[in-house]
């Protein structure tokens, strides 16, 4: 009798992610945090909640990995795929400006943040997709 082989199954999960930003000196700065196991430059995002909105669920995780809120107008920036142990992670990407930074969060002993200009976090990040929408934001709110 033959075995039958199928393909590994692909699943699809969504996340969302902010771009936090703050105008300073009339620049316009991004925060970055760093990832847990790796150490890396990233945004501060997570699976979109079942209760929330992308928008929403990527605020919360602002507050958790960053420690900032910020306002509810927004934009979306961009988008970038991840392949990962046969599944593919969607995540979208928010701008948020800044409205309050706090100095104890969630994940405060987990992560560093950081502010850099929008050249500096376009290249700090791994993700080509997400450098593009770093510099997108810069070019959409630095005239404002």
């Amino acid at each position: 009798m033959k075995r039958k082989i199928t393909a590994k199954k692909r699943t699809h999960f969504d996340q969302s992610g902010v771009i936090p930003y703050r105008k300073k000196n009339g620049r316009t700065e991004v925060l970055l945090v760093t990832s847990i196991r790796r150490r890396k430059w990233i945004i501060p995002k997570g699976f979109i909640e079942y209760n929330m909105s992308p928008f929403q669920s990527a605020k919360k995780e602002a507050f958790e990995e960053a420690g900032v809120r910020g306002s509810n107008t927004t934009r979306i920036i961009g988008s970038y795929i991840v392949r990962k142990n046969g599944s593919e992670l969607l995540t979208k990407i928010y701008s948020m400006k800044v409205t309050r930074i706090f100095k104890d969060y969630p994940e405060k002993n987990l992560r560093k943040r950081k502010w850099f200009t929008v050249a500096e976090a376009a290249k700090k990040v791994e993700i080509d997709e997400l450098a593009r929408s770093i510099r997108k934001l810069g070019r959409l709110y630095s005239k404002k």
